[in-house]
């Protein structure tokens, strides 16, 4: 098809009725897709992200020596210290020391025991 097709479609369009203008009379409706977008964007990729950093901070505030955790590379150990930006934690024989950041769960001591069947 060429360009030409389509413009022989336009001209066949009816024209605006009662003398008026092709545009909008608002100039509302010409920004009504990028607001509704930015409403969109807001409740499926701001606001979760933002409850998820909320809890996060949570869990770093309640994080205390025994605590039973699962670091991000999937390391679960028992906190020995926590500093400022830092926990200490103990892991079979092995003691080591990672951000806190890196902390993304406190396991309850009951779930992680696993009972004889």
């Amino acid at each position: 098809m060429h360009v030409n097709f389509f413009s022989g479609l336009l001209a066949l369009s009816a024209p605006p009725a009662n003398g008026q203008s092709g545009q909008a009379q608002n100039p509302l409706f010409a920004f009504a897709p990028m607001i509704l977008l930015v409403v969109v964007f807001y409740f499926i990729l701001i606001r979760p992200q933002q409850q998820r950093a909320k809890a996060q901070a949570k869990l770093l505030a309640a994080l205390k020596p025994g605590d039973k955790v699962v670091t991000a590379a999937g390391i679960i150990g028992t906190v020995i210290t926590v500093k400022d930006k830092t926990v200490s934690l103990r892991s079979a024989d092995a003691k080591f020391e990672v951000t806190k950041a890196s902390v993304t769960e406190i396991i309850a001591d009951d779930a992680s025991t696993p009972t004889a069947s």
